[in-house]
């Protein structure tokens, strides 16, 4: 729910800026600068997750 909220506000800046756009390159480079943080959060989520899940000090 939160998710979809946070990218129904990108989503308004990211088609102004890609109606603006000069040419292609400007528009993927918009489109990757967008959801590159939001990859990279959730990559980092899972990792903690994934190391948290997998702790030997808990299994005394």
């Amino acid at each position: 729910m939160l998710a979809n909220f946070i990218m129904l506000l990108q989503q308004v800046d990211v088609q102004e800026k890609i109606k603006n756009a000069p040419d292609k390159g400007y528009e993927i480079g918009v489109v990757i600068g967008t959801y590159l943080p939001f990859v990279v959060l959730v990559l980092l989520a899972y990792f903690v997750y994934y190391k948290a899940k997998n702790r030997k000090d808990l299994d005394d």
